[in-house]
């Protein structure tokens, strides 16, 4: 059975690993985690092509480059697992761009620039010992668009100057560029999006359900922008005007002279728009 993983999945995926987490005996959760650098990576990419990193169980973190050079280093953590359940797998496109995923070999796996789908029926909830989590580290030059989703971890981009698109589902989200444009988006975390420009004219999308959201921009922008909390407030930092009625919970405005969507969506959280 081919099943893709979508938000609805991974939200289940998430709480199957936790339940495993829980069910451990206190004295072993007091145990340190062994770890091991499992893989390097240190490749030219072109500028204005991607590094993309997709990952199922760790945290990711992004930095700009000291080289010319694209630098990933994947660190396997784990108490009562195997690392030999996870293998960190790479892939090059015509126009230099780098795929690099962490499979879990048991899943039949498979992870291609725009997914991450599995072809299994194995339930993670009956495996107790499977509790490896893989940190990756990536280093990026300028110019190099970003590309990092996981599902359980934080991800944090900080020193790049391009495009980035980051996601987790249990985790915040940090994504800093002094270029962009920037997508975040978590299910359980807040999500903090600061950009330098706006290149092109895609919508952007910033996401949560338990977190706040903050969009950062430099500069006059010119978008249509839309707004939405249930339990939450909304602060911009722009003057706008407002089309429709007044919601309390539904922000519809203009910025300068319309243009693209941008669209900060939470359930429990601020959401905010900020100038930088």
């Amino acid at each position: 059975m081919t099943r893709l993983i979508t938000r609805a999945t991974t939200r289940r995926f998430a709480a199957s690993l936790a339940g495993i987490l829980l069910a451990m005996p206190a004295a072993l959760l007091a145990q340190g985690r062994q770890t091991q650098h499992d893989f390097t990576l240190s490749e030219h990419v072109p500028q204005g092509a991607w590094i993309r990193v997709r990952n199922v169980n760790g945290e990711m973190r992004v930095r700009s480059a000291s080289g010319d050079k694209v630098e990933v280093i994947a660190t396997k953590s784990w108490r009562r697992g195997d690392p030999k359940d996870v293998t960190i797998e790479t892939k090059k496109s015509a126009d230099g761009s780098i795929l690099v995923c962490a499979i879990w070999v048991d899943t039949n796996t498979t992870c291609t620039e725009d997914s991450y789908s599995s072809h299994s029926d194995r339930r993670w909830d009956r495996d107790r010992n499977n509790d490896v989590s893989v940190e990756f580290e990536i280093r990026v030059p300028k110019g190099v668009k970003v590309g990092v989703w996981t599902v359980n971890g934080s991800v944090t981009v900080d020193g790049v100057t391009s495009e980035v698109r980051a996601s987790t589902v249990n985790g915040g989200v940090d994504a800093i560029s002094t270029g962009g444009p920037v997508q975040a988006s978590t299910v359980n975390g807040s999500v903090r999006a600061s950009m330098g420009r706006l290149d092109g004219t895609e919508d952007l999308n910033f996401t949560t359900v338990n977190g706040s959201i903050v969009a950062e921009f430099s500069g006059d922008i010119d978008a249509d922008i839309e707004l939405s909390t249930v339990n939450g407030r909304f602060q911009t930092d722009w003057p706008v005007t407002i089309t429709g009625r007044i919601d309390p919970r539904h922000l519809r405005a203009t910025l300068g002279k319309g243009g693209r969507r941008i669209k900060l969506t939470t359930v429990n959280g601020n959401v905010e728009l900020r100038k930088r």
